[in-house]
């Protein structure tokens, strides 16, 4: 092996631990601020595997998007809610999460093992086609034969914008109610 190869190895396993321990502190942690940070770790690890796959485009979008739009959208709503939405102690015990994730765990492997299995011999794909991945590439297919779910997705991330906008603020006090109820100060006419 040469360097390179040691190289693309490395950068290969930075990228499986930076996916791999994002999800875990996504799952597993209580703080939503934490959640949110295992989140944007696991965004910048899949970055990276996509520009191991010479998907310069795919990467730069995953962190424009993912993580510089969805990850701050959750934080600003994260902080619209306040300390108040969260709940005081969770009811599961950590016994019932460990044994889930057991069960979960031996559960795809083995479906993956049995996947391998019947599976037979994989196939081997030919060299890309030319301009496959490009911005001119992504843009055709995007704006011609894949216009109508391009469409869709956008309509569906404006009605969640729009949904925690109103979660938001649905759990913030009224004014008027607060004025009303408060006494009133003396002297104050």
């Amino acid at each position: 092996m040469n360097e390179i190869s040691y190289l693309n190895f490395a950068f290969f396993g930075l990228c499986t631990l930076l996916t791999l321990v994002g999800g875990l502190i996504t799952v597993a942690a209580r703080n939503p601020i934490r959640g949110a940070m295992g989140l944007l770790t696991t965004i910048i690890g899949i970055a990276g595997m996509y520009l191991l796959l010479s998907a310069e485009f795919l990467a730069a979008v995953q962190i424009m998007v993912y993580a510089g739009a969805v990850v701050v959208l959750f934080l600003f709503v994260i902080m619209l809610l306040g300390p108040s939405s969260l709940s005081g102690r969770d009811t599961r015990t950590w016994s019932a999460r460990y044994l889930a994730a057991t069960v979960f765990l031996l559960t795809s492997g083995t479906a993956f093992y049995l996947l391998g299995r019947v599976a037979g011999p994989t196939t081997q794909f030919g060299p890309a086609p030319r301009g496959l991945g490009t911005i001119e590439g992504i843009g055709k297919e995007l704006f011609t034969t894949e216009l109508l779910p391009f469409e869709i997705s956008s309509a569906l991330l404006l009605v969640a914008v729009v949904g925690a906008v109103a979660v938001a603020r649905g759990k913030q006090p009224d004014p008027t109610v607060i004025a009303e109820t408060s006494p009133k100060k003396e002297g104050a006419s």
